[in-house]
This record gives C-alpha cells, sequence and structure tokens, in this order.
C-alpha cells in the first residue's frame, strides 16, 4: 500500500511526511508497517473501528440537528505521533500555564494585586460575565481553581507548538482519547509491538487521584455530577465515573443538610466531599445563581463557601479561559512565576481596542475572528475559507459589538495524514492534552485528543462541525 496518495500542503507542516514525500524519523516505523499492509486489510479494520464504536456507543450529541441528536465520532486509524524530546517541552509549558491561571483566579477572587499593578485592565475581569462574585474572597485549597485544563495547541508552519486557547470550565475530549487508545491496540495490537508508546490509561485513576488530594477529608467521597443524558458529553461523565469507580449523579440525587452535601442512597444519605461537575455555573445552585435550574442542588454554595465540599472545577474558572484574557497568560506566567512562557501563544487582536479592530477590519480576509465566549467552532470567521457574503455580513456583527471579538492570523495548522476510504492524504489537525492539578502539584497524561479536520482544507476540527479524532502517540526515541 502506498503511504500516501497526495503530498503535504506547500507552506504546511506535515506530521508524518516531508516535502519531497519521504518519512519523517518519528514515523519511519510506522511507515514501513504501512508499506507492508494491504489496502484491503486497512479497509477491513476500519469496518472494525465502526462496529466497535457502536458497540461501545461511544457519541456526541449535536444540539438543533434535524437528522437527530446523536452521532458516532469519525475516528481515524492513523496515529499521530509526537516524540518524547517534544512532549517533554510540551508538557512543562503546560504545567507552567496551569500555575500561572489557578495563581491568576486565586489573585482576582482577593486582592487583584495583577489589576492593581496595571498588567491585566480591571474591566476585563471584573466586567466579564464569567466573573463570580460569589467566589470573592473564598480561599480553595492549594489555591486550585481549575483541577481539569485542556489546552489547544496547534503546530504552526514553523514545526513550533502554539496555544490556541484554554479550557477551564468543563473541559471534555479525554475519553476519546481514551477508547481512542483501546481500539487502536485491539484492531492493532502488532504496531504496539513495534514502538515504545506511552500509556493513558492511568488517566482515570490519576483524575480520582487529583479530586481525593483536593479535599482535606482523609478518606473523601467523590461523585460526578452530569446534568443528564441529553446533554452533549453525556458519555464521557458515565465513562469517566464508571473507571474512577465513583457515583454518577444528577442534581436531584443530591441534598444539603446541616451545612454539608449528601447523596441519596439504598442505604440512606451518604456525605459527598468532593463534585466533578459537568454542569455549568448557572445551574449549579438555584439559590445562587439562575433560580428556575432543576440540574443543580438547592444550597450547594453555601456548603462550598464554608468549606465542606470540592467542587472540580471550581465556579468563575471561566473568566480565565475567556478569549479576552487569553492575550495576558504570557504576562501572568512573568508575573506570578517570573519565567519566561515556555509554549506561546498565538498573535492576538482584541477588538475593544479601536487600533486593533481598525487592523482587524483592513485585513479580516486573512484572519480568524472569534466570539471572546464562544465555543465548539461556533460563532467564529475563518477569513480565507469564507465567501465575500459572510466576510461581509460579519464585518457588520463586528463593528456592532467588537468588544465580543478577537482577532488571530489564520496559521498554517499542521496536518497529518487520514485514511478516507480510498486513500491517504491530508488534514489539518489540533491537540488538547488534559492538565490535573492538585495542592500537590500538576499530573499530565502523555499525550491527549488529537483533533482532525475531515474535510479537505477545512481548519475546523470540533467534532459539532464534522470533526474526527486520532489516537496520539508519545514515543520514546531509539
Amino acid at each position: 500500500m502506498p503511504i500516501t496518495s497526495e503530498l503535504p500542503e506547500k507552506g504546511t507542516f506535515d506530521e508524518m511526511m516531508r516535502d519531497d514525500g519521504s518519512c519523517r524519523p518519528s514515523y519511519q516505523r510506522y511507515c514501513e508497517w504501512l508499506n507492508g499492509v494491504s489496502e484491503e486489510t486497512v479497509k477491513e479494520r476500519m469496518k472494525g473501528t465502526d462496529l466497535l464504536f457502536h458497540r461501545v456507543g461511544i457519541t456526541f450529541n449535536v444540539y438543533g440537528n434535524s437528522e437527530g441528536t446523536e452521532r458516532l465520532i469519525p475516528f481515524d486509524p492513523l496515529p499521530r505521533i509526537i516524540t518524547a524530546s517534544e512532549w517533554e517541552k510540551i508538557s512543562r509549558g503546560l504545567a507552567q500555564r496551569a500555575k500561572a491561571l489557578n495563581l491568576f483566579l486565586d489573585d482576582i477572587y482577593h486582592d487583584g494585586k495583577i489589576i492593581k499593578q496595571g498588567i491585566i485592565p480591571g474591566r476585563a475581569v471584573y466586567g466579564n460575565s464569567l466573573y463570580s462574585p460569589i467566589m470573592a474572597g473564598l480561599t480553595l485549597p492549594g489555591g486550585v481553581y481549575a483541577h481539569i485544563i485542556g489546552t489547544d495547541l496547534v503546530r504552526n508552519s514553523d514545526g513550533n507548538y502554539y496555544v490556541l486557547e484554554d479550557n477551564m470550565r468543563t473541559p471534555s475530549g479525554v475519553s476519546y482519547m481514551l477508547q481512542n487508545r483501546l481500539i487502536m491496540m485491539r484492531l492493532y495490537p502488532e504496531l504496539f509491538l513495534t514502538q515504545n508508546v506511552r500509556p493513558v490509561d492511568l488517566y482515570p485513576r490519576m483524575l480520582l487521584d487529583t479530586l481525593k488530594k483536593s479535599s482535606k477529608v482523609e478518606d473523601p467521597t467523590v461523585v460526578v455530577l452530569t446534568p443528564g443524558h441529553y446533554n452533549a458529553a453525556f458519555y464521557e461523565h458515565a465513562y469517566l465515573a464508571q473507571q474512577m469507580g465513583v457515583e454518577l449523579v444528577e442534581g436531584s440525587d443530591l441534598f444539603v443538610k446541616d451545612s454539608h452535601v449528601f447523596m441519596k442512597t439504598t442505604a440512606g444519605p451518604k456525605q459527598v466531599d468532593v463534585i466533578y461537575r459537568r454542569i455549568d455555573d448557572d445551574f449549579l445552585d438555584p439559590l445562587a445563581f439562575n433560580p428556575i435550574s432543576v440540574l443543580g442542588v438547592p444550597g450547594l454554595m453555601a456548603v462550598y463557601r464554608k468549606g465542606n465540599v470540592i467542587i472540580a472545577n471550581a465556579c468563575g474558572t471561566g473568566v480565565a479561559d475567556d478569549k479576552s484574557i487569553y492575550p495576558y497568560v504570557p504576562e501572568m506566567i512573568r508575573y506570578y512565576l517570573s519565567e519566561e512562557p515556555i509554549l506561546n501563544n498565538v498573535s492576538t487582536y482584541m477588538c475593544r481596542r479601536k487600533a486593533d479592530l481598525q487592523y482587524v477590519l483592513k485585513n479580516i480576509s486573512d484572519m480568524v475572528v472569534k466570539e471572546v465566549h464562544g465555543a465548539g467552532g461556533y460563532g467564529m470567521l475563518v477569513g480565507p475559507k469564507s465567501t465575500k457574503k459572510q466576510i461581509e455580513e460579519f464585518t457588520e456583527k463586528l463593528k456592532a459589538n467588537p468588544a465580543n471579538y478577537i482577532a488571530q492570523p489564520t496559521l498554517s495548522l499542521s496536518t497529518c495524514p487520514i485514511f478516507d476510504g480510498d486513500k491517504i492524504s491530508p488534514r489539518h489537525i489540533d491537540l488538547r492534552p488534559f492538565i490535573l492539578s492538585s495542592p500537590d502539584g500538576c499530573q499530565i497524561v502523555p499525550g491527549g485528543l488529537t483533533r482532525v479536520a475531515l474535510k479537505k482544507g477545512s481548519l475546523v476540527v470540533n467534532s459539532s462541525q464534522g470533526g474526527g479524532t486520532k489516537d496520539t502517540w508519545i514515543v520514546e526515541e531509539n
């Protein structure tokens, strides 16, 4: 079987192939295996992949889709390979970033020194809809607000990794990372015999360890709080609870009594010490936030403020992953850690600034423009991939509310080959590693979720926008 039928795009860094079609050293053993199997073998095993995903029920929901809400996650069987030396730098940069972001959250909910010293404007924090006044003055164990962070990385044409955004509220996708590895090992066991691929199956144990260490209780009871099976990531909620060996609960399963949270069980009430919540802030407690919410637990925040329960991630963490705060993260690292950032941001223009807005309007056809609270690939414009009409319509939105947008140059996201059913061809990818923070420090599972823009030429990797996933290998060099 030929390694590829399409050469990488010019000016793009391809993870597997050089511009002349030769294989990069990190992929050498994989390429040798690929050249030794038939196209029919790959197609047959792809059918096995689809069957396994159906059996396991690895799905996600798409809201507002008239064809039905539940879909299988598209999976590509060609792995994304990162060398151990590359990963060492990435993981150090991720830990540095997580530490600075947690220090930032602790600061803005207490003294606000970074604001008083003029490094970050106060209106960007206190005027942000994701800032939670109820957290003001509340001291959390170890100063950890974001126990789980999913940081999105992209690799540019220069071969370097850049941080695209930090997901600090309820980051998702780790279950797909774990299942991708299980399916690859089941369908292609011979591949793992030829290379030393670092394992990812330790993640549930690492997550439970992180959650337990965040509590002052000696043997804390941990639960996963889900909004229910209609949520887009319900499969992940159930999977992680099962893998950690803890209860999956909905708000109606919990109640507050005597300044503690309890879970209803057949043996009677059981105290809950740590809640890994997969519910947005507004729905956590109808007495503190949205009064009509039926998803949360009445009185939960009163218990939380007394220090009798841990909520991971903490309320109010969203202000730190807002796209209007993202440009300041390098300054946070310098301010709190007295270090230079190991991983760089993508150059970002804040459209609330007059000069930035003028530049973006002038160059909008060459830029990516995003809503500051946007997610999932929605509410954004990819200039080079948009029609003249789309650009004109988006320009009017931008002019009407410039503070709602940031803009970045269109990066040449790296590509990695996929098997598209008939041939092997390059597609754009990103990487979402998962960083776990407790009072004892950071843990990072080696690798992460590689997301793929399955449509040729597309830069949008989100599953809700037709993207797929790959297994990510961190491989020891020879």
